[in-house]
């Protein structure tokens, strides 16, 4: 069997990515859900093209231009200057950042859809109850939205967990820093240490399965106790 310290590296590492992802998509992208549900601007629409722009963006695309933005020349090589670094490239905290903009709209648009879903009723009763608009939106809205917040963190979560092209761009393949599941998959394959590939792949062959499984009841669920 194959030294189980080697293999548990990438996984160790790809849970944390996708739980700081997770964790950030949620508090980030709850606002930005919100305001695409409830606003009346002209331009919000732009605005979420351009937050569903990984969806149909190449991930090498996505990958190069960040490289140039947590590169020494870019932003984040200025802001890694504050710790003494050069770069947020091929490094942890820049994999987070990929990780953010790349899931971005697999957690936005659930909850931005849970958000449209019921409606201005419940939010004026609350104002007729003389609630806060920040009361409406946390005793209302966050609770009616709830299905919408799980879908967003389970899609987005998994999503991270089967990222590849963005990773492999902006994070290299450095063990225990960037070396995530689907990185270590491809070097595996490529140096042909096929039992070691087939134990991290059917890993994420059944990952991807229970998740799927878990959707299909969970909005099964919600449909039932929506009728």
């Amino acid at each position: 069997m194959p030294e189980l310290a080697e293999l548990w590296s990438p996984i160790w590492l790809t849970l944390k990515l996708a739980f700081t992802t997770t964790i950030i998509l949620l508090i980030v992208g709850t606002p930005i859900a919100w305001w695409l549900a409830r606003s009346t601007a002209k331009w919000k629409e732009a605005v979420a093209a351009i937050v569903a722009l990984p969806l149909v963006l190449p991930p090498t695309v996505l990958g190069f231009y960040l490289l140039i933005v947590l590169g020494p020349e870019g932003p984040g090589g200025w802001l890694a200057g504050f710790a003494g670094n050069r770069s947020l490239a091929f490094t942890f905290e820049g994999l987070v950042i990929g990780s953010v903009i790349y899931s971005m709209p697999f957690v936005v648009q659930p909850i931005r859809n849970a958000f449209e879903a019921f409606g201005d009723r419940p939010l004026e009763v609350a104002a007729t109850l003389r609630a806060s608009p920040l009361d409406r939106f946390w005793s209302v809205a966050v609770p009616l939205a709830r299905p919408g917040l799980l879908t967003g963190a389970v899609l987005g979560f998994a999503h991270t967990v089967g990222e590849f092209g963005v990773v492999l761009m902006i994070g290299g393949n450095i063990p225990g820093e960037t070396t995530v599941l689907s990185v270590a998959i491809y070097d595996y394959v490529e140096t042909l240490e096929w039992t070691k590939a087939h134990i991290l792949a059917g890993g994420l062959l059944a990952f991807a399965f229970t998740v799927i499984l878990s959707m299909m009841l969970l909005e099964k669920r919600i449909g039932r106790s929506g009728s």
